[in-house]
């Protein structure tokens, strides 16, 4: 075997064997190396794999446009809109939510796998399936949400109410992200009769 090897020519002119270089062929070794660095990276920041399934097109109960999504993140108070981009780029799968702070409308990108994104829950789901992949026209007076503050609050409440594990286990996390919502404002400040 190792004779098939051996080039004869270069070993009687320098007096020592010389071995033909071994080729490797990357295509058998690592045919897709792409999808194999996103597979990796993938299960390293998903171990669970729910994000994957939650923004999965196979997936019949997967977050689309239109819907309502809930970012919590590791630092500063969680931030609610309507999904209206999606991304979907291996590792780099990103969102573009659209909600209101102080009465301006603002957009965020969020990468759904980044280690800050503490949680993405959906609250609402859209009536009808978009007609489109980006709802960018919803940036007008026309076709614009508003402040989906009172419903991401009717949620809250509604998960504290079942008394689900996280609901348990995030009350006084859940009522600080209620009062973050709501803007700080406080009970009893009404019309008065």
């Amino acid at each position: 075997m190792k004779q098939k090897r051996v080039q004869q020519v270069l070993s009687r002119q320098f007096g020592v064997p010389v071995f033909k270089p071994r080729t490797l062929n990357i295509k058998k070794t690592c045919p897709d190396p792409i999808k194999t660095v996103n597979a990796s990276q993938t299960a390293l920041l998903d171990p669970t794999g729910a994000r994957t399934r939650l923004f999965a097109k196979d997936n019949p109960e997967c977050a689309r446009v239109g819907d309502i999504l809930l970012v919590r993140q590791r630092s500063g108070d969680p931030f609610a809109g309507v999904c209206i981009n999606i991304r979907r780029m291996g590792v780099d799968t990103a969102i573009l939510l659209r909600g209101q702070l102080t009465r301006v409308g603002v957009e965020m990108w969020y990468k759904i796998y980044s280690p800050l994104v503490e949680g993405i829950e959906v609250v609402q789901r859209a009536a009808k399936r978009a007609r489109r992949a980006r709802l960018t026209y919803m940036r007008t007076v026309k076709h614009d949400r508003g402040s989906v503050e009172n419903v991401v609050r009717m949620y809250l409440r509604q998960k504290a109410a079942l008394g689900t594990a996280e609901g348990q286990k995030k009350k006084g996390a859940g009522a600080a992200a209620a009062a973050a919502m709501m803007g700080g404002k406080k009970k009893g400040r009404g019309k008065k009769r």
